[in-house]
């Protein structure tokens, strides 16, 4: 028996047929002996043999039609409860028809007591079938949870009709290698009662519990991750050693049951996300519904999420233009599954070739224009300047200009926290970027294009960011390499930051940098460690943490204003409008062409001074180009500003 149990083998049918046979007639045998006070000699006058070998007959019949024999004793359940009840009671039904229709008037037989008999064996019967399977379900259960291999102790958060079903599926897994310890919970009402056999406890006992039953994980689905209480919770089981998992929602289980391998470990963005941002979907709609839509950039991590939710809004055409084949090729195919009937054109091209772009605007006419590409490494761009300012400099000045020139209603750019008082070459073309389209503002060839500028930190999980990296090294068993001990960073999930920038380009009117809300910093310290943590590690013990230093161009705090700048709120209160220094288109373009002129001479050293001219406020950091910094000017420069007519002093 324990081979077939603990090593997941099926018993026969027929066995199981057998022992229910075997049940049903030593039942009625005996409620047949025990209605008649065991007077054998009235009992074998009375038919005894008669009675009971019908009623077996009739049984397994029934219970044969009923395939009472077919489940898998192990994994028994209510439902086959209900049809050994079932099948009890129409054998016993069946049973008096047959008696009173054949019995009675064919062999004139009769007992006044064959009903007591029925009702008597109805109780005995089911009762001892149910046993049966009870007992065969408690030993494999047992057998597999004590065998040789160790057993995880593991808790489900929450005690609700998910956790339940979490719980079954886990205990029908031959191969989950799991212990449920009980579940956890806030709900008062829930806590210290039981289960199907399981206890319910307080998570703020769940220090207690840890300790007195070795807990060493806990289990939570996806979609309750998104309350403050329970991400509290998130974080005593990390500060305890216990690791999380996580489960998708139920009606993502693969043909209705939880495989195993959708039990994952809890993702530090899971962690790090905050409260779904509610977004104003009509005027968002209003914006993009029927419009010809260009997307550039629309491979990255922001450009496809752009791609993904302007799709939503069912826009007449939605061009994705990008120089990187494959992974646009990918998204493509996404894309033509989920949103078939929205015309999605793929333009392969590189921003930098204004000839190339300019057909593109030819061909399309978009109306909307979302402009995700750029370059975003610091440290490779400290090292290739030049690529820095073509792509982010020129490659924006060309789908800036060709949008005034084609009369797009509304151009959209994705900038970065790292364009404010930058210390970095990838920040400041970001900021010079910004400081061109919003001078476009007062060209007198716009003839009503409204350019808008987003600007917010980093986003989890992106193509190369921190959090891939450290997943990586704590795959490979460290060490994780920090910066900085006290490096921080803003963070903000790409769904969640595209929500906004699509919010933000419904409010602008034009020249407008919106800033986003981003949260608290993160210290990247804390962030290693939470991840070290989710994977069941321990810091130090297991994966170790190295100071590598700031790496050329690095801060080690961002900012999202510029000295000089002021924030105004809007209506939605994750988006504020900057108060930004204003700048002559005159001026500006003069200036961005000099530095276009300095890049295609290759004389780096002449294109980062130029930078620094535009962008007083920059100031390198731990680069090749500090020295440049020595020259700058110590007067202070007075420019005009926005609107408001504020005056500012800039060193």
């Amino acid at each position: 028996m324990k081979k077939y149990l603990l090593f997941s083998k099926v018993i026969p049918r027929w066995i199981i047929m057998l022992l229910d046979f075997v049940i049903v007639t030593w039942s009625f045998a005996s409620s047949y002996l025990i209605v008649n006070r065991f007077e054998f000699a009235n009992i074998l006058r009375g038919y005894f043999f008669i009675y009971t070998g019908l009623y077996c007959i009739i049984a397994a019949i029934v219970m044969y039609l009923m395939r009472v024999h077919t489940g898998l004793i192990r994994y028994s359940n209510t439902r086959d409860v209900l049809r050994i009840f079932g099948s009890v009671f129409i054998s016993s039904v069946a049973y008096i028809i047959v008696v009173s229709l054949w019995v009675k008037p064919v062999l004139a037989i009769s007992s006044s007591t064959i009903d007591l008999v029925l009702l008597v064996n109805f109780s005995v019967s089911s009762t001892l079938l149910i046993l049966l399977r009870s007992a065969v379900k408690s030993a494999y259960n047992y057998i597999h949870n004590y065998s040789s291999s160790k057993k995880t102790s593991v808790l489900i958060y929450g005690s609700d009709t998910s956790a339940v079903l979490v719980k079954q599926a886990l205990e029908a897994s031959a191969k989950a290698n799991f212990v449920i310890v009980g579940f956890v919970d806030t709900d008062t009402n829930k806590i210290n009662k039981e289960i199907q056999q399981v206890r319910v406890y307080d998570i703020n006992k769940l220090s207690k519990l840890k300790e007195k039953r070795a807990i060493d994980k806990m289990i939570i689905m996806n979609h309750h991750l998104d309350e403050q209480s329970k991400k509290t919770a998130l974080e005593a089981c990390l500060a305890l050693g216990i690791q999380v998992l996580t489960v998708p929602p139920s009606d993502q289980w693969i043909y209705g049951k939880l495989n195993l391998q959708q039990i994952q470990d809890l993702k530090i963005e899971d962690l790090l996300q905050r409260k779904t941002i509610q977004i104003d979907t009509t005027r968002i709609s209003q914006d993009l519904q029927g419009k010809r839509v260009l997307i550039t950039g629309a491979a990255g991590s922001i450009g496809s999420e752009i791609v993904q939710q302007v799709l939503q809004y069912k826009p007449a055409m939605v061009v994705l233009c990008d120089q990187a084949e494959s992974p646009l090729h990918d998204v493509r195919l996404e894309v033509e599954e989920k949103f078939p009937h929205v015309p999605v054109k793929i333009f392969i091209g590189d921003i930098r070739n204004y000839y190339r772009m300019q057909k593109l605007f030819s061909e399309y006419k978009p109306e909307v224009v979302y402009h995700a590409a750029a370059y975003k490494h610091v440290p490779m761009m400290e090292e290739n300047p030049s690529e820095a300012v073509r792509a982010n400099v020129l490659g924006t000045k060309n789908i800036a200009d060709l949008s005034v020139a084609f009369g797009v209603n509304k151009f959209v750019m994705v900038s970065t926290d790292k364009a404010v008082n930058p210390s970095n070459i990838m920040g400041t073309t970001k900021r010079i970027a910004e400081i061109y389209i919003q001078s476009l503002k007062d060209n007198p060839i716009n003839k009503g294009t409204a350019f808008i500028t987003t600007r917010f930190g980093n986003v989890l999980g992106s193509n190369g960011s921190v959090i891939p990296r450290f997943r990586a090294q704590i795959q490979k068993g460290g060490p994780i390499t920090v910066t900085h001990p006290e490096i921080t960073r803003y963070f903000m999930t790409i769904p969640e930051a595209v929500h906004l920038v699509l919010e933000a380009g419904t409010m602008g009117t034009g020249g407008e940098i919106f800033i986003f809300d981003m949260g608290e910093p993160v210290k990247i310290v804390d962030l290693a460690l939470k991840m070290i943590k989710l994977a069941g590690l321990q810091p130090e013990r297991d994966i170790k943490i190295v100071y590598s230093g700031l790496r050329p161009g690095e801060k080690l705090y961002e900012e999202l204003l510029n000295q000089g700048e002021h924030t105004m709120p809007t209506h939605h209160e994750k988006i504020k409008i900057s108060e930004v220094i204003s700048y002559p288109y005159k001026k500006v373009i003069e200036d961005i062409n000099e530095l276009i002129l300095l890049n295609q001479q290759g004389d780096d050293m002449a294109m980062v001074n130029k930078m620094k001219e535009i962008v007083p406020e920059f100031i390198s950091k731990n680069s090749q180009f500090e020295h440049l910094d020595n020259n700058k000017p110590t007067s202070p420069v007075q420019v005009d500003v926005d609107a408001k007519k504020l005056r500012v002093l800039q060193a």
